[in-house]
């Protein structure tokens, strides 16, 4: 059976809008992975790619400007990355940016985010490698949010079990809180802490007053404080310390000479014990007494003798002279 003519322009534009259909998903998804525009090579080196996969896109500051070309495992510890970036944004990249794996949203496909550096660095060049950063996983994330939760579970059974006992009366904090004896010794403990707290209040201002008192000069204690007082005093104690030795020096020298007159040493043994000597000092005494007597007469006399008359009254005249200068 022939197709009419319809019919084969019917086919016709089916195909060609086929075509044109297929053309525009192309130029799409090529433009998409920056197949047709002008890119270069990125890399960087990754412990864990956490399902990332080659055509996921790669973001700078949350912005597309490439996707993943390729994943290579290196070692077991070590898996590069490399990424095809717009030329373009080359010269915003700085050496030290950091590349991070994160997802398009809460369960959207994985993707990388680069971050950028401080800015002191200059630009990356195409092939160069930058560093990266692992973030935690979300396995591991739900590893620690489970062993939060069992703690959590523990902490709120354990503090259940403290709660009854507390109701039941058990323990010190259900002793206070169920007895009424221990409340009301408590609250008076409480009172007379209050009191104490109130008289030692008081006794701090008193002693306060005194410290302040000691530098008033009016009293014994703020003379002390005055300096020409403490001079004083230092230059009494330094006469005392002085006086002192000087004493004890004289002290000596009398304890040796009462250690001589008990020894029978010295004039003064021989004075006291010698009752002979005494005797003969005493009418030596008696004659040096008269004598002197007898003396003044014989001088009396000579005043009045014609021979040292003359003498005598020149005498009393240069002693007069002498009184009046």
């Amino acid at each position: 059976m022939e197709k009419t003519t319809s019919q084969k322009i019917r086919l016709g534009l089916f195909v060609i809008i086929g075509l044109l259909i297929f053309v525009l998903a192309t130029y799409l998804i090529g433009d998409k992975q920056k197949m047709f525009g002008k890119t270069s090579h990125l890399e960087t080196i990754f412990d864990n790619v956490n399902g990332l996969q080659i055509g996921n896109n790669v973001r700078y500051s949350g912005v597309n400007v490439g996707t993943v070309r390729g994943i290579e495992m290196i070692n077991d510890t070590n898996i590069k990355v490399d990424m095809i970036i717009d030329k373009d944004i080359f010269k915003h990249i700085k050496k030290d940016a950091v590349a991070t794996i994160g997802s398009d949203g809460l369960v959207g496909s994985m993707i990388i985010n680069i971050l950028p550096g401080k800015g002191t660095q200059s630009p990356v060049e195409p092939g160069d490698k930058i560093s990266s950063v692992n973030r935690i996983r979300t396995d591991d994330l739900l590893n620690t949010l489970n062993k939060t939760n069992n703690n959590a579970a523990r902490l709120t059974e354990n503090l259940l079990i403290i709660t009854e006992e507390i109701n039941d009366g058990k323990g010190t904090v259900g002793l206070l809180l169920n007895d009424a004896e221990i409340a009301k010794d408590l609250k008076e403990t409480m009172r007379y802490l209050k009191i104490s707290g109130r008289e030692t209040a008081n006794a701090t201002k008193n002693l306060n007053r005194l410290l302040e008192s000691m530098n008033n000069k009016d009293n014994v204690i703020g003379v002390l404080n005055d300096k020409a007082v403490a001079n004083s005093i230092k230059t009494i104690v330094s006469n005392l310390d002085n006086s002192t030795v000087e004493i004890n020096k004289v002290v000596t020298n009398l304890n040796k000479t009462i250690l001589n007159i008990k020894d029978g040493k010295g004039a003064l043994n021989y004075l006291s014990n010698d009752p002979k000597l005494v005797n003969k000092i005493d009418s030596t005494m008696t004659n040096v007494t008269e004598s002197s007597a007898k003396l003044n007469e014989n001088l009396e006399a000579l005043k009045h003798n014609f021979l040292f008359r003359g003498y005598f009254r020149r005498l009393e005249r240069e002693k007069r002279k002498e009184q009046k200068k």
